[in-house]
């Protein structure tokens, strides 16, 4: 463990203005001088985002590439991340370098501590806008009050994995993931680091409203049976009413007749 193999996952779709930074800046940590591998999972981008990662892999071959048939979405990349990084401590980030790559050495300090999952949590969203704020706010509060699966307020994917977290991961047989929820399920020992997250400087996001809520509804009924039952019941108690009903209009014609209309 004094000289631990770390592996950087890094989605990225379409990226080919800050791959290059990205790489550069990851590099120059100082996890670096440690065996490492930096894993670029090309989430099936149409620019030249694949030529970026192969001239960054032709510099230095700890950089290496998966890429996807076509765009699957950024939790498909990151289980084909999971699935192939070799390192004994695994770490997922966004490739726009918000999620700040000079955490890693106290993510790294904090799992030699004898810590499995070390995540991220932004110490304020002053960077978000206010319906960004209050919208996951409300997703953190409705997704622990439905989920035994309580995910940290305000923490992503950014994280330290011991390989024994991601191996738990691995054998999992959902297709259809929901990281988030899926990183607290498999339990572990767990601590945080804060950090600031940036601003955006490049690009946009790829995670549009629509998409966003989609996602959202996706984190909740794969990480809880709540919404299930409750539509259980709603079903239950609307059939039960609506024989009720039947059994009245019945007993109504037996009793009296049919009445003219």
């Amino acid at each position: 463990m004094t000289n631990p193999y770390i592996a950087i996952i890094v989605p990225t779709y379409n990226h080919e203005k800050f791959i290059g930074r990205c790489l550069r800046s990851l590099l120059n940590q100082t996890f670096a001088r440690d065996k490492y591998e930096i894993i670029v999972v090309d989430d099936g981008s149409t620019d030249t985002t694949m030529a970026a990662i192969a001239a960054a892999n032709q510099r230095n071959p700890h950089v290496r590439c998966i890429s996807l048939s076509r765009n699957f979405g950024k939790e498909a990349a990151l289980s084909a991340g999971l699935d192939h990084a070799r390192g004994q401590a695994v770490v997922p980030m966004d490739v726009d370098l918000q999620d700040p790559p000079e955490v890693l050495g106290e993510m790294v300090a904090k799992w030699r501590a004898g810590y499995d999952t070390i995540y991220g949590v932004r110490r304020n969203r002053a960077s978000d806008s206010l319906p960004k704020r209050l919208s996951a706010d409300l997703y953190y509060k409705a997704h622990n009050l439905l989920s035994a699966d309580k995910i940290p307020d305000h923490a992503g994917d950014f994280r330290l994995l011991d390989r024994r977290v991601v191996d738990v991961l691995r054998a999992l047989p959902e297709r259809n993931r929901f990281m988030k929820g899926l990183f607290a399920w498999s339990g572990f020992k767990q601590t945080s680091v804060e950090y600031d997250r940036a601003e955006r400087t490049l690009g946009e996001t790829k995670f549009k409203p629509w998409k966003l809520w989609t996602l959202a509804i996706d984190g909740i009924t794969s990480s809880s049976t709540v919404p299930l039952r409750i539509w259980t019941y709603v079903g239950a108690t609307i059939a039960l009413m609506s024989f009720i009903y039947a059994f009245i209009i019945i007993a109504k014609v037996l009793v009296f007749g049919i009445a003219v209309p």
